[in-house]
This record gives C-alpha cells, structure tokens and sequence, in this order.
C-alpha cells in the first residue's frame, strides 16, 4: 500500500480513538456519578467503591486508547510500521473493538456495532498497511531451512 493511503488512515484512526478516549472517560464519569448520586450498590459493596472503580475503569480504558492513538499516529508521521510491543498493543486493541462489537450488537444496536467495526477496520488496515511490503518475506519467513546431514 502506497504512502499516500497508508499515512492518511494512520492519522484518521489515531484522530478516532484519541475521540474514543474522551468518549469513554466521559461514559464512566456519568455512570460513576450515577451510582454515587444514587446510592446504589452491587452485591453489598460499598457506593463508594463502585462509584470509584468505575472512574479508574474508565481512566485506565481512556489512557489505553490514547496510547494505542500515539502509536498510530507515531507510524503516520515517521511513515514506518511500530515495534513490536507497539504492534502487540495494537492488535490487542483490534481485538477489543472486536469483542465490544459483538457485545454491542445485543446491549446498544447495530449503529454502536458500526461504529465499533469502523474503529476496528481503521486499526486492522494501518497494522496491514504498515506490514512488510509484498514481495519480500516477512520476519524470516521463507529463509532456507539447513540442509539436512
């Protein structure tokens, strides 16, 4: 895939999970003052407690998300695929989307399950883009193996 496609969708899917984040934080910052404006408990548990886990849920998903969009947007602008660990991160993001997809379908409706898909689309097609070019084995694949004795 040429640079002229792959460094565009690279900055789009940084730009959508970088909204994501804020999106998410806030999603949980509602719902967490939900429980706490009204005292609402699970199992026994503490308001409080819920009312907090939720917040660092929340904070830790939104953190994740930016970190995957940094990654993306680093391979955009030095047009270069990400390191190992970054790819690793990446595709665990990918398979995120995919599950919270399938979950969304039955929970919140087929829009969520669109939107989900598209963020997974954009993530899955920069990993592609960003891949080793054709023609040329990718991490060792297709050296010669030793001759045998």
């Amino acid at each position: 895939m040429s640079t002229v496609v792959r460094r565009p969708v690279a900055f789009v899917a940084a730009l959508v999970l970088f909204v994501e984040a804020v999106g998410v934080v806030l999603v949980n910052g509602v719902l967490a003052t939900v429980v706490k404006n009204q005292d609402m408990s699970l199992a026994g548990t503490d308001p409080e407690v819920v009312s907090g886990g939720t917040w660092v849920m929340g904070g830790v998903f939104g953190l994740y998300l930016v970190l995957c969009g940094l990654l993306l947007l680093l391979a955009g602008v030095r047009d270069r695929a990400p390191g190992r660990l970054g790819r690793i991160v990446l595709i665990v993001c990918a398979v995120v989307h995919g599950v919270l997809g399938a979950l969304m379908v039955g929970l919140v409706g087929w829009a969520a399950f669109a939107v989900l898909m598209v963020v997974l689309g954009l993530i899955v097609l920069t990993l592609v883009a960003y891949g080793a070019p054709s023609g040329e084995p990718a991490d060792g694949a297709g050296t010669d193996a030793p001759a045998p004795a």
